[in-house]
């Protein structure tokens, strides 16, 4: 480590728990998804399917491929996710009709009625975390960036 690198933490013990940034991410990360999920629990939905089913209302039919790559899911996380969620009903898996060598998921039209019912999380999410709009809106630009640098820091931006 060179002398900058030590500078930046004078006074500042760079080991101790508390200091790491990754240890923060990870507790709100736990912290903030056990606020969705009594939200979710109504709608048979875990906290990774409601991202599925998210992505899937933006936009549907997707390619499951391009579904883990909006997610940043792996194929081996992502299958049993579809999996469940073919299973209560809510979307299909079948042949991409102009790509046969594609699976294509599709919402069923359970999978996009509970879409109306999802729009009263993020409401109550706002509400249960007692922060402004506004607050969450700059966290979230800031989580974007810490995203980005670390893709840089892996050499994938």
């Amino acid at each position: 480590m060179d002398d900058t690198a030590v500078d930046v933490f004078e006074g500042i013990d760079p080991l101790a728990l508390e200091n790491q940034v990754c240890f923060a991410l990870a507790v709100a990360a736990r912290t903030v998804i056990s606020v969705y999920r009594p939200l979710l629990e109504p709608m048979n939905l875990t906290h990774p399917q409601y991202l599925v089913m998210l992505a899937l209302w933006q936009e549907a039919p997707l390619s499951v491929t391009e579904l883990g790559r909006r997610l940043e899911l792996d194929p081996g996380t992502l299958s049993p996710l579809l999996k469940r969620l073919e299973s209560a009903g809510y979307l299909t898996r079948g042949r991409d009709r102009g790509d046969e060598r594609s699976l294509a998921v599709r919402l069923t039209p359970a999978g996009t009625a509970l879409r109306d019912e999802a729009e009263r999380i993020p409401p109550a999410i706002v509400e249960r975390l007692d922060m402004e709009v506004p607050e969450l809106r700059e966290l979230h630009a800031s989580l974007t960036e810490v995203i980005a640098a670390a893709r840089r820091a892996q050499g994938r931006a």
